[in-house]
């Protein structure tokens, strides 16, 4: 499954995905972590130091790789220069899974050894003093949004990223590559507008959203967050001393998490795994297409001297029946 967190700057999207995806390392599964926010803390939130972080590999820093591996013999992509970040699989492209070695997965990502598992981390990496004043931060996600146009994952597999604050991941279509997505609000007017924000911009794209309210500390923030955001509220998360000792550097074993908030994990995981079984692959595809064509229009011919439109294969739907003949 592939998982989004999203919502406004400090809203504990961050500390909520790094709990989440410990949850999952912790009862055996496969997970690969990508950090998409700009702030690039979910390194950090999973127990590296800062130099350790800082050390991660850009993934923008490896695109062409990235484009050279997944184009394979794709014969619709006439070389991987002409590659956009929206380029969507046809037959001959390599793509990804989960659990396997690859050289996308040698470059970008490292293994992250938790107290109760091991995850794949990977960063699109911070903005730097050269994109100051001259580039936007969506062309550092456009290797994560490539990558998730190529992914197949299968069942009790996990996809989970952080993405950038706010409505800002309405800045491309990586917003309608996830199965599921959580929206982190805090019972505060200013905490579910982004939930209001999001909930209109994803409207026509059948985008499977739900609540978790963050920093609850009774019953009056509850009824908040019912009144304001109803049935898309899927559980909360209240004060938690392990959180707070993990962002002190000092985290206990992840089995000491209070029981409350294990339970709001656990919720999250039962929501997530129940997206499988209904998953629209079809949907996904056209929706990967639109986007493609849409970028070409805009931007992407003129960038790359080349017909864009021309890179879709009509026949082509990515899922489990496209990886053998890939």
């Amino acid at each position: 499954m592939k998982i989004a967190f999203v919502g406004k700057g400090g809203s504990g999207k961050t500390t909520l995905s790094s709990l989440f995806i410990r949850h999952l390392a912790a009862a055996g599964a496969p997970v690969v972590a990508i950090d998409a926010d700009i702030n690039q803390h979910l390194g950090a939130a999973l127990g590296l130091d800062e130099a350790e972080a800082a050390g991660l590999p850009a993934m923008g820093e490896h695109l062409p790789l990235i484009k050279d591996h997944l184009r394979g013999t794709n014969p619709r992509i006439a070389s991987a220069a002409t590659m956009i970040k929206t380029t969507p699989p046809g037959g001959g492209s390599r793509l990804l899974r989960v659990r396997e070695d690859n050289p996308v997965y040698d470059a970008c990502a490292r293994s992250v050894e938790l107290d109760a598992g091991t995850v794949r981390l990977m960063v699109t990496g911070p903005f730097t003093e050269a994109d100051l004043g001259v580039a936007c931060y969506h062309s550092k996600t456009g290797a994560v949004e490539l990558c998730l146009n190529h992914l197949v994952d299968g069942r009790d597999e996990y996809v989970v990223v952080d993405m950038t604050a706010g409505s800002d991941s309405f800045a491309s279509g990586m917003f309608t590559r996830f199965d599921i997505t959580f929206l982190v609000a805090e019972p505060t007017r200013k905490g579910v507008s982004v939930y209001r924000q999001y909930k209109e911009y994803a409207r026509d794209f059948g985008i499977n959203l739900k609540v978790v309210g963050n920093k609850v500390q009774g019953p009056d923030d509850l009824d908040f967050l019912r009144e304001q955001v109803g049935d898309d509220l899927l559980t909360t998360v209240g004060h938690s001393d392990w959180v707070r000792a993990m962002e002190k550097g000092r985290p206990p074993r992840f089995e000491l998490l209070e029981d409350a908030n294990r339970r709001a994990l656990h919720r999250l995981g039962t929501a997530a795994d129940a997206t499988y079984d209904s998953r629209d692959w079809d949907r996904y595809t056209r929706q990967m297409v639109h986007f493609h064509l849409k970028n070409a229009r805009s931007w992407g011919n003129e960038r790359t001297g080349a017909d864009l439109a021309a890179q879709v294969d009509p026949g082509f739907v990515l899922g489990e029946a496209a990886v053998a003949p890939a």
